[in-house]
Formats: C-alpha cells, structure tokens, sequence
C-alpha cells in the first residue's frame, strides 16, 4: 500500500487552494494530507487544508527556520513549499533532509540570484536573454534623469521595487498634475512625477526602485518544472492581454524560459514572465516559486502541482506535456469558506487527534470559456 504524502504550504497566496485541490485530485489517487500555516486566521488556506496554524508573527529568517523545523517534525511533513521566508529555508536544505522533509524549493544560489531584480537583469543578459531598459534608483534626481531620459526615447516611464513580488508598489509615471481626474472611478496605478520626487525626497532615507519602459502586452508567463538533474521537464505559457487569457507553446516564449530555468537551476516549480519592448520579448520577472495562477493549466489537461510533489520525492514524472491547449478564458472572483473560529496557535488538528476536515467551497472561483478539469 502506498502511503499517504504530507505536504506544507506555508503563508502562500490565497489563489493556492487550487493547488491543494490539484494535489488531492492527484492522477495516481494517493491520498495526500495537507497542512497550511497563515499570519491571517481567514486566510482560505488554512480553511482548505487537513491541519493549520497561525504562525508567530515578528520572526527573524533565522528564527522562521527553527519554527519550519519544528512544524516539519511535529506535523510528519513530506513536502514543504516555502514561499515566505524562501531564501533562509533554502540554506537549511539540509537539516530539512535529515528530518525528513524535501524542499520544493530551487537551490539557495538560484533564489538569491532572482530575489533582486537588478542582479537577476544583470545574469540574464549576460547569458543573452533580452531584458528591458533599466535604472537602479535611490534618489530624487536618479529618479528624474531615469524618467527623463526614458520620455526622450517616446516611452512612458513606470517603477517597481528591486525586490518584491507580485505586483507590490508597481507604478507608471504620468506628467499630468493631480486633479480629479485620479479621484475619479477606481484607484488606479499612474501616479504624477511631482508627487512621486516630493514623496522620495520626503522619505529620508534612500529608495531602492527600478525604472524602466513601460512594457506592452501580451504579458506571458511560462510555468516551468525543473528537475533534479536541471532538466526541464514542463514548459507552458500562460498569455494574458487585458481580461482575455489563454495558453501558447510558442518558441519565442518557452525557449528563453527554457535556457534560464536549465541555466540557473530553478528546481522544482518556477514562474518566469515576459512582455514586449521594441517588438520582441523581454524578460519581465522570475519568480522562484509556484505562481499563484498555476491552477490555470488544469485547462490543458495539467496537473502540475503533484507533478513537482512527484520531484521532490524522488520520483519523476517524466515529460510533462499538455495534451491540449484550452480555449482563451477569463478569470473571476468568488466566495470561499474560512475557518468558523479564530484559528489558535498550534491547535488545530494537533498529533494525536484526527485532522480537520477541509470546509467544502461555497462556490466557484475559477471559471472561463473552459471550466477547469478535476485533475
């Protein structure tokens, strides 16, 4: 009899209780248990997982790790998909190991790399891959000549962090002065030039943001998984152009992504994006971790998530090809459960009793002009 697999998602996105699901919805039937940890107790995926637990707010990296340690140990944990914390657990590869736990996580040197997006800009292009235009900026006139200079070039300029994810802080530089017009409707993303260099030479301290173009659609994000011996074994673009989404296998994506997920050794499962400048694709952002709209590829016939459990327990799933592409789609939102109580720490589904059961969902979030398979 094949044993049950034990798997932890800790503080993750909550689009991931579609990645749980696909790991229950394995293809081989396995029973696999799921243990979720959260800082926000109405987090949905601590509702939809076996076991959870509110995790200590206020810890160090260091400290953060000796808690993983702990929760792997008590909780029986097989597979741990780190997301907070990645770079600091990543380095503790082997104490995980000898507990007993693989790491769905790429190396320590593959995280820090991408972590910083001028570092990771900087690797890239040194192995060919085209990036955007960009500057490092700590200061108001950094920010100004940036800005200037991409205007003079007929670009809109925007800025981002150098280090952050998902769309945090992101913003386009707009020359227009602050009037009603941007108290109007929804909140959006321009924001003036005067107000942002006001802002910056307020703060005090230096800024760390990149500047760069602001980047034409479509926006493609190939979801690649990587194994052990740096061979891809699943490359799939997932295109987005305003609401409308849908699925290409199109060289001029997947080879770039290809060379980088081989070249760095982003193991496992692993997110790289790409736009357009001046006709061609550039990289965008690498992400060293599941994408939040990983589920997506349930729409072709793929069930990536237990792909990669697969990986990370030494078994290999072999190539990973969808078996078709599924119709273009959008995405909405739509109610799921969260826990009844407030979550306790360390108390819910404790060694020893029987697991909390997940809350059945109340309706259905992910829909298209496909619906998504039960894989």
């Amino acid at each position: 009899m094949v044993s049950r697999v034990r798997v932890w998602l800790n503080r993750t996105y909550a689009e991931n209780v579609f990645f749980m699901d696909q790991l229950r919805r394995n293809p081989s039937d396995r029973a696999v248990e799921i243990h979720a940890t959260h800082g926000d107790p109405d987090s949905p995926v601590l509702a939809a997982a076996d076991t959870a637990d509110l995790e200590p707010e206020g810890l160090s990296p260091a400290a953060y790790v000796e808690y993983a340690l702990d929760q792997c140990v008590r909780r029986g944990i097989d597979v741990f998909v780190p997301r907070l914390h990645q770079q600091a657990i990543v380095e503790h590869r082997a104490e995980f190991e000898a507990a007993g736990t693989a790491l769905l996580a790429p190396p320590a040197q593959a995280v820090a790399v991408f972590r910083d997006k001028v570092t990771a800009y900087q690797a890239v292009q040194a192995i060919g891959i085209p990036v955007p235009p960009w500057w490092r900026v700590t200061n108001e006139d950094e920010l100004i000549a940036a800005v200037e200079e991409l205007e003079a070039g007929g670009h809109k300029a925007c800025f981002k962090p150098a280090s952050g994810a998902g769309g945090v802080g992101f913003r386009v530089i707009t020359r227009a002065p602050f009037s009603m017009v941007h108290l109007s409707g929804f909140p959006g993303p321009h924001v003036p030039l005067d107000l942002v260099v006001r802002a910056v030479r307020e703060a005090g301290e230096p800024v760390d943001w990149l500047v760069m173009p602001r980047l034409e659609q479509p926006e493609v994000s190939v979801d690649c998984l990587t194994g052990p011996d740096h061979r891809i074994r699943m490359a799939v673009g997932r295109t987005k152009n305003g609401r409308r989404r849908g699925f290409t296998l199109h060289e001029q994506w997947l080879q770039p992504a290809r060379r980088l997920a081989e070249g760095f050794g982003l193991l496992h499962l692993s997110n790289i994006q790409f736009r357009m400048y001046g006709g061609e694709p550039v990289l965008l952002d690498v992400n060293t971790r599941p994408a939040g709209g990983l589920h997506q590829l349930s729409l072709c016939g793929v069930n990536a998530p237990w792909a990669a459990v697969q990986l990370a327990l030494g078994e290999d799933p072999g190539e990973v090809v969808p078996p078709f592409l599924g119709t273009d789609y959008t995405v909405v939102s739509g109610p799921r459960p969260v826990r009844s109580v407030s979550l306790p720490q360390q108390c819910a589904g404790e060694p020893g009793q029987a697991p909390v059961a997940p809350a059945a969902p109340v309706g259905s979030v992910e829909v298209g002009t496909a619906q998504a398979l039960p894989l």
